[in-house]
């Protein structure tokens, strides 16, 4: 099944490398048992996660700018859990939370693995919707970032990701060629469908085992890539 025609293998980071709810929820534990301490992480994010989701697809076809995007997500959140706090409050724990994020790199089981297995038969790249600062240090911190020919963000690009120009950019940038590249990732509208739109192909990394149609490449573990790759 492999593939022996790929040359160059684009890879989301967050979700997909890098265990963005793991360290998320870190962050907020780590804020909030300083100063805001009745405030039980668990709960937070049960009521945080799908509202961050939520905030990032407004953010991914422009809706929101960043920093609605960064304040949104706290403020809806917090309203959700019934916790008054001040406009003020919520701008520096967004703040500090960018901060602090890439402190935390829990990378999902077999990064290294696969990423070691990989590089010695492929270049490899990232694209990515996040913010540039803080996924330099995503990648530096968790020591993944010498893995990468290129890394392309959307603040490079001025579009995120599906949108068919971002991935034209990155393939510019690592002087890829479509028919011989393919793109990892963990979300089927913006990685997978934006790739294929393209005429790149795409694998999902479907780490919460979803349901989706047959004819999309899928793992459900990293290591799982071997199979195609």
């Amino acid at each position: 099944m492999n593939n022996t025609n790929i040359k160059d293998i684009f890879f989301d980071l967050d979700h997909t490398l890098w265990d963005f709810d793991k360290n998320s929820e870190l962050t907020f534990e780590n804020i909030f048992n300083r100063n805001h301490p009745t405030i039980e992480t668990k709960f937070f994010i049960e009521k945080y996660v799908p509202i961050n989701q939520a905030c990032w697809k407004l953010y991914q076809y422009d809706k929101i700018t960043h920093h609605e995007l960064r304040y949104n997500r706290l403020k809806h959140s917090f309203d959700a859990i019934n916790y008054a706090i001040s406009d003020e409050e919520i701008e520096s724990i967004a703040q500090e939370y960018i901060q602090l994020l890439p402190e935390n790199n829990h990378l999902f089981d077999g990064a290294f693995e696969i990423l070691d297995y990989l590089n010695q038969k492929y270049k490899l790249h990232i694209i990515t919707n996040g913010f540039a600062e803080v996924q330099y240090k995503k990648l530096s911190n968790s020591m993944i970032g010498s893995y990468f020919h290129t890394i392309t963000n959307s603040e490079m690009a001025g579009v995120k990701k599906p949108n068919p120009i971002i991935f034209e950019y990155a393939l510019d940038l690592a002087k890829a060629k479509k028919e011989s590249s393919i793109m990892i990732g963990d979300c089927l509208e913006a990685d997978v469908q934006g790739a294929l739109n393209v005429g790149l192909d795409a694998i999902f990394f479907n780490g919460s085992n979803a349901q989706v149609e047959q004819n999309i490449k899928q793992v459900n573990h990293l290591l799982e890539l071997k199979k195609y790759l």
